[in-house]
């Protein structure tokens, strides 16, 4: 009698398509190990150059210029293979590489943002209190108030005289600099701030930075100059920079933390730095179009735009008209016969990389994490098909369509990559520029590194997401 055959069970690693979230360091090979520390070291001197937005475009400038890279305005005409790029009031950047199809076909868009939280200097910030001379300030995005003070802090921006000379500022992070700080209140006498809920504890209009403590030296004994203090830092900005206190309410000066991005942890895994959001994604749509191989089939644009902190607001974000003007003045310099018509349907048509951070998954708070659909370290770039708060509130919603089409380009491109969300539902949510460029009906989604510490004054990013961040970037410009 013949036994009867019962089906075989698949075990559940034998079944394909699943999706797998995992850390895959070591599963690199010695030449893509040396590729990844060739960039990590690139990235971590661009990220010590550009402390604020505006060294971000300088930087960025030069780099492009390097390349062979043209301003726009000196270019006529535009073929195949050209690279050309339009900066806007030195902080918001457009780089483009034309590719083999007209531009009026859309073009492919990497976009991060070079602003990062901070505190920013009030238009009239000197002044003195008991002796000690203080700048007065206004902190700039999201911050958490209390993780900037006693911390080394560093002063980075730019002074425009009544000419129009401009004065460029660093100090606090070339050998031999001082710094400054935020004081704060000893825990013997601080009881009442220690009751106090951590939103109210720190209030924004105390974040002031202590600057200096010495009178003038040739007022000392004079009983008619009331605040010494304050005068002596005058002199010193007038003999060092050639600047008077006036000249300050023309400027742009940011405080930053002090200090150079750093390798973290015995393994060096890691890297912390200020400004990896966004600037690591930034740095690696810009550096992705300039390693790409030969010429796009599609145009490669890259953004590098400011104010995304603030909501994109103003002349630099994005919610202004920069971009579309942009891809406008490209196309009026490749069709015979230009009307506004080719461009909103070029938009239309373009795809685009919302390239921003995420948050990583925290194992000290796991109650903010969404199960089995937060980004993790060491597990690859991140895609978030949707941000927003709440109901997706404020939300780029990608499509299906182009979530495929993104999977495919990745792994044909041996690109680690993961999917995650911001956050558990209803605890908090965010936003990036996606929403603002979806207005012209292109694909967009975002893409980016995930990081802990998002927004402290030192964030931590894993080495192989961030080189990970730049070859999901480079195969997307490179797909057919």
């Amino acid at each position: 009698m013949a036994t009867k055959k019962t089906a075989s069970k698949k075990s559940p690693a034998a079944v394909k398509g699943v999706f797998k979230r995992e850390d895959s360091v070591n599963k690199l090979v010695p030449a893509e190990r040396k590729a990844l520390d060739s960039y990590i070291s690139t990235y971590l001197n661009y990220l010590s150059v550009a402390k604020t937005e505006r060294r971000a475009y300088a930087e960025a400038v030069r780099l492009l210029e390097k390349r062979g890279f043209k301003p726009l305005s000196a270019v006529k005409t535009l073929k195949a293979g050209d690279k050309v790029y339009r900066g806007y009031h030195g902080k918001t950047l457009f780089a483009a590489v034309i590719g083999k199809e007209a531009v009026s076909g859309g073009v492919r868009v990497v976009g991060g943002h070079t602003d990062a939280p901070r505190i920013d200097l009030k238009p009239v910030p000197l002044c003195e209190k008991n002796g000690i001379a203080y700048f007065d300030t206004h902190y700039y995005g999201g911050i958490k108030k209390f993780q900037w003070v006693a911390h080394p802090l560093a002063l980075y921006g730019t002074v425009v005289r009544k000419d129009g000379s401009k004065v460029e500022i660093a100090v606090g992070d070339k050998p031999g600099d001082p710094i400054f700080m935020i004081s704060d209140i000893l825990p013997h006498l601080g009881q009442e701030q220690a009751s106090k809920v951590i939103s109210e504890a720190f209030p924004g209009e105390n974040l002031d930075l202590v600057i200096a403590t010495t009178p003038c030296p040739e007022a000392k004994d004079d009983s008619e100059v009331k605040e010494k203090v304050k005068l002596h830092v005058l002199r010193i900005l007038e003999e060092e920079y050639g600047l008077t206190e006036q000249d300050l309410i023309s400027a742009e000066l940011e405080i930053v933390p002090a200090g150079m991005p750093r390798e973290m942890g015995f393994d060096r895994s890691l890297i912390a730095g200020y400004g990896h959001d966004d600037r690591i994604c930034a740095f690696a749509g810009l550096q992705a179009m300039m390693d790409m191989k030969g010429v796009p089939a599609k145009t490669a644009v890259v953004l590098l735009c400011d104010k995304e902190e603030i909501g994109s607001v103003g002349a630099t974000g994005m919610d202004s008209t920069f971009f579309e003007n942009s891809i406008a003045e490209l196309i009026f310099r490749q069709e015979k016969n230009y009307s506004d018509i080719i461009v909103r349907r070029a938009l239309e048509a373009s795809s685009m990389l919302s390239a921003d951070v995420c948050a990583a998954h925290d194992p000290l708070f796991p109650n903010s994490s969404s199960p089995g659909n937060m980004a993790a370290l060491n597990a690859g770039v991140s895609m978030i098909k949707y941000t927003g708060s709440r109901g997706k509130g404020g939300a780029n919603d990608a499509s299906a369509e182009f979530v495929a089409e993104l999977r495919e380009i990745f792994d044909a491109a041996g690109v680690v990559w993961q999917v995650g969300e911001l956050g558990r539902v209803d605890v908090g949510g965010g936003g990036t520029i996606a929403m603002f460029m979806s207005r012209y009906g292109m694909n967009v989604i975002d893409m980016g590194t995930p990081l802990l510490n998002m927004h402290a004054p030192w964030e931590i990013a894993s080495k192989h997401d961030t080189y990970m961040t730049y070859k999901a970037y480079k195969a997307f410009f490179e797909a057919k």
